[in-house]
């Protein structure tokens, strides 16, 4: 009995010590899963994904009246397409050769010419009136607390803060062996040097021109896309509702090395912001190094959460 008793106790203490050591390691797990979704691994971020079939997820006003309107575009057009497939349908079953040997010699219908006029004049109408409010609202810039000037060159972007004196840089794209030197997982073919640097929830400016031949600032997250026109200033405008890093390419052919001229924006605290552009008036490097450090003290990279 004795033997039989301790034998029990034995078994009841490993079932115990097991399940403390599951816990443990999926406490691990967790843990691990939590420190790559923060950034410290690879984090997702605000760029093209591969096999993505959908807009990148909105970080300002205006991307979430893009993702409104896109939605209320696919809702209209799935019944027109059901309802042309269901009448194409018919016309093969009914209408054949073979079902209907001798077809009617009809030549026109009033009623049914008004219907598919006007039917279609009515959803323009529909898809027109929220369409052109999204236009206005892209193309209408209000009033802005701080301005950058983008000018686009052959292959890449440069960058100026026309309120704050000797704020300028230029941004170019790193290579494989930069990335690699750096020791971040920036993505590739999307990260730079430089990046805009912003602070969050602060209506800025573009004024976006080029140096040479036609460029198109676009920035899928914030709805931002402007062509950039030598000789021509244009201009539009966005509001970051989250800090973090976003990217964009240039969208206009504008030579061979159109695909490897990307942009990145970096969104950040309004304090951290002011400390950023008052270092960067006297060494941009340096004060990309020191916004890094404070963002990110145990990583050199934090991606921006979809």
């Amino acid at each position: 009995m004795v033997i039989a008793k301790e034998g029990i106790n034995t078994d009841s203490q490993s079932c115990r010590h097991l399940i403390a050591v599951g816990r443990d390691c999926l406490a691990l797990l967790a843990v691990a899963a939590a420190w790559i979704l923060s950034g410290n691994g690879a984090a997702q971020a605000s760029q093209p994904t591969s096999w993505g079939a959908s807009l990148q997820a909105a970080a300002s006003p205006v991307m979430e009246d893009v993702h409104w309107f896109g939605s209320f575009t696919f809702w209209i057009v799935i019944p027109i397409v059901l309802f042309v497939a269901i009448l194409l349908a018919i016309v093969m079953i009914r209408f054949n050769a073979k079902s209907n040997p001798n077809p009617s010699k009809t030549s026109h219908n009033t009623l049914l010419e008004v219907a598919w006029t006007v039917v279609p004049i009515l959803i323009l109408m529909v898809l027109a009136v929220p369409s052109f409010r999204l236009l206005y609202k892209q193309m209408e810039v209000p009033p802005a607390d701080l301005t950058v000037k983008v000018t686009g060159y052959q292959w890449y972007w440069g960058y100026e803060y026309p309120d704050f004196e000797g704020v300028s840089f230029d941004s170019l794209m790193l290579s494989d062996e930069e990335r690699t030197e750096k020791g971040t997982n920036e993505p590739r073919l999307l990260a730079v040097d430089n990046e805009m640097v912003v602070p969050v929830n602060k209506v800025v400016r573009l004024q976006i021109t080029s140096a040479d031949v036609i460029h198109s600032y676009a920035m899928p997250s914030m709805g931002v896309k402007m062509d950039a026109v030598p000789g021509r200033l244009n201009e539009t405008w966005f509001k970051a509702e989250r800090e973090g890093i976003y990217y964009g390419q240039c969208s206009e052919l504008c030579g061979k090395d159109h695909a490897f001229m990307p942009l990145a924006v970096r969104v950040v605290s309004e304090e951290q912001y002011q400390d950023w552009l008052a270092a960067a008036a006297d060494d941009v490097f340096e004060a990309n190094k020191a916004l890094r450090a404070d963002l990110y003290p145990q990583s050199n990279l934090k991606l921006a959460a979809q």
